[in-house]
């Protein structure tokens, strides 16, 4: 009797959904690169066709600069997706995941409370998270991603850089504030711990008491640092913000090799992230 074999390995994983996760943050690196190319390409392009026309937009103000950088980041992003053949609903989402950063610092912005470059920088901050809550929210979709099937080799060196790709776009987005150091705001501390608040409970990961203790008092802690270093004297107040970006890295560095609350690349973005805004801000110190 000849017996047939309909599977040689049965508990082999399906083609396409053995690595999901690492499917979402390879649309995550994709979207990311896109936004900038829209931003690098867009940006110089429009600036031309509007002196061509005699159009020419106050670039000087902070909130224009920070809606034209948001729209063509937005094009580059809806172009890149479109291309992948997402929803217009997944669009849609991630374009308001592009302005709602900016929105919502307009209204300080405008109150006087924070300047332009932490307009510039709240925005670049918040606008990551935003994506991944976009991304989270259509897991199933963005984790059908038409090259998972079609694996390409590649140099080790490449696959290495590819890895690394959330520490790379970390120090693209902070590289100037090396060159032109300045202190952020102290309440921008609390963008920190309140990022992993809400992406730990849109992932799941607060179900542990213990986890959602830490969780929160990491909150209280980076609250209290922000409190007292608007109370100080500006001298160290810059000191308390430098120390809680920082600190706010080793919060980074330690749930990245946990791997919890948080995607790993989101935990090495952020630790990269906050690393160089926090050694920006010793040197804006430094140097005054």
């Amino acid at each position: 009797m000849t017996e047939t074999t309909t599977n040689a390995n049965p508990t082999a994983p399906h083609v396409g959904h053995a690595r999901p996760r690492a499917a979402l943050l390879r649309h995550l690196l994709e979207m990311a690169l896109a936004m900038i190319a829209g931003m690098l390409l867009l940006g110089p392009l429009r600036a031309a066709v509007g002196t061509s026309l005699g159009f020419s937009p106050d670039l000087g103000r902070a909130d224009v600069g920070a809606v034209l950088m948001a729209t063509d980041m937005s094009v580059g992003m809806a172009v890149w997706m479109r291309y992948r053949r997402h929803s217009w609903a997944a669009v849609g989402e991630m374009t308001v995941a592009m302005y709602l950063p900016v929105l919502v610092l307009f209204v300080p912005f405008r109150a006087g409370l924070v300047g332009a470059d932490a307009l510039l920088l709240g925005s670049h901050l918040l606008m990551l998270p935003a994506m991944a809550l976009a991304v989270l929210r259509r897991r199933a979709e963005y984790a059908r991603h038409p090259a998972a099937a079609r694996p390409v080799p590649r140099h080790r060196l490449v696959a290495a850089l590819a890895r690394r790709w959330p520490a790379g776009l970390a120090l693209l987005m902070t590289l100037d504030m090396l060159f032109s150091p300045w202190v952020p705001p102290a309440p921008f501390l609390l963008a920190l711990p309140a990022a992993y608040l809400v992406i730990g409970a849109v992932r799941g990961q607060l179900g542990e008491r213990r986890v959602l203790v830490v969780q929160l008092a990491g909150l209280a802690g980076w609250a209290a640092v922000a409190l007292v270093a608007t109370v100080v004297d500006h001298g160290l107040a810059g000191w308390l913000v430098a120390a809680g970006w920082l600190g706010h890295a080793a919060w980074d560095v330690v749930h990245h090799r946990a791997n919890r609350v948080v995607p790993r690349g989101y935990a090495e973005w952020c630790a990269v992230f906050d690393t160089v805004v926090g050694l920006a801000v010793v040197l804006a110190l430094l140097t005054r």
